[in-house]
């Protein structure tokens, strides 16, 4: 009796330790290190930069693609892979870093509560590696930023980059996309660069 109480614990032990094992890791995701810039300082007034906002179904660290050939109005997400934080947190981190190395006068936070004379207002629409065949893919990065302040008066544009995808995987997907972002963030400043010399 003794025996076979003993056999079963360890036959329980051993399939937690298996259960254990086998589950997936999970890869986490962010945009790795900022391409590196020569530029002089290009924005001559201080800015206020809002947290970059997002649609609720992006609210999430999901890594998502769409199979445009067969349902592309369908957002499907990566399983056992994640970016480290949702992707608008991820753009806003970038942007105000983008932003600050190309500023001679400051890029500040709401919460800092310092007076300026204009601010910046992005939304995230698309942020998606999507398939346009099976072996056919794409990251799709769209953005629109608000320029508003008692001098510009208030600006808008749409903003947009494609990059092809190298491999049909999640991995391929966050290279591409982190690149189409610093594209899209790079049409940004050059747009506030004309805006803020209003």
């Amino acid at each position: 009796m003794n025996t076979w109480m003993v056999f079963a614990a360890a036959l329980l032990a051993g399939g937690c330790a298996i259960g254990a094992n086998s589950r997936p890791d999970i890869a986490s995701y962010d945009f790795g290190q900022a391409p590196a810039s020569a530029l002089r300082p290009v924005l001559s007034r201080p800015l206020v930069v809002y947290d970059v906002g997002a649609p609720a179904w992006m609210d999430s660290t999901a890594i998502f693609y769409r199979l445009a050939y067969r349902d592309p109005a369908r957002p499907q997400a990566y399983a056992n892979n994640r970016w480290v934080m949702p992707p608008a947190a991820l753009l806003t981190s970038r942007l105000r870093q983008r932003l600050s190395a190309a500023s001679g006068a400051g890029v500040v936070i709401p919460a800092d509560a310092i007076r300026t004379e204009a601010a910046l207002r992005v939304e995230l629409d698309e942020f998606t590696h999507i398939f346009d065949a099976a072996d056919r893919s794409r990251a799709l990065v769209r953005m629109r930023a608000t320029l508003a302040g008692n001098r510009v008066g208030i600006l808008q544009r749409a903003f947009s980059a494609e990059r092809a995808v190298a491999s049909a995987d999640a991995e391929g997907g966050v290279r591409a996309l982190a690149a189409a972002s610093d594209e899209v963030i790079e049409q940004i400043l050059d747009w506030l660069a004309r805006g803020l010399k209003r």
